[in-house]
């Protein structure tokens, strides 16, 4: 298995639940797709998890930007989703899609954390 890109992101979940707070749930529909917001709005604490998804987008553009030319990917080409088995995995949509088929990305492993406070991604795409 060939390494072809790794990301990682740091999300500060204060600035989250403000961003809720200022513009509410218009906010969300504009980074998350509707999946993820359903699953955001269906925890305790949406913002956490809305951090941890967008750190995950970041995390996952990094990876894909190996090359310098990956560019322009919008909030909802990159959606992360749960793998019957519960853990964290991203499925790619439009250029998001082209740019991994471009790269030979077989496969990925993405991990995803939080607190009160932060939330961070790592996602490494392997050929």
């Amino acid at each position: 298995m060939k390494h072809l890109g790794i990301g990682i992101d740091l999300v500060d979940v204060p600035r989250i639940v403000r961003m809720l707070e200022d513009k509410g749930h218009l906010a969300l529909r504009r980074l998350l797709t509707e999946a993820e917001r359903e699953y955001c709005e269906a925890q305790a604490v949406p913002a956490r998890h809305a951090a941890a998804r967008l750190a995950a987008k970041e995390a996952a553009y990094k990876a894909l930007n190996q090359d310098g030319e990956s560019g322009m990917i919008g909030w909802h080409e990159v959606e992360v989703a749960r793998a019957p088995d519960g853990r964290p995995t991203l499925h790619f949509h439009g250029r998001a899609r082209e740019v991994a088929e471009r790269l030979g990305v077989g496969s990925m492993m993405v991990s995803l954390t939080h607190t009160d406070t932060q939330a961070a991604a790592v996602v490494v795409l392997l050929g």
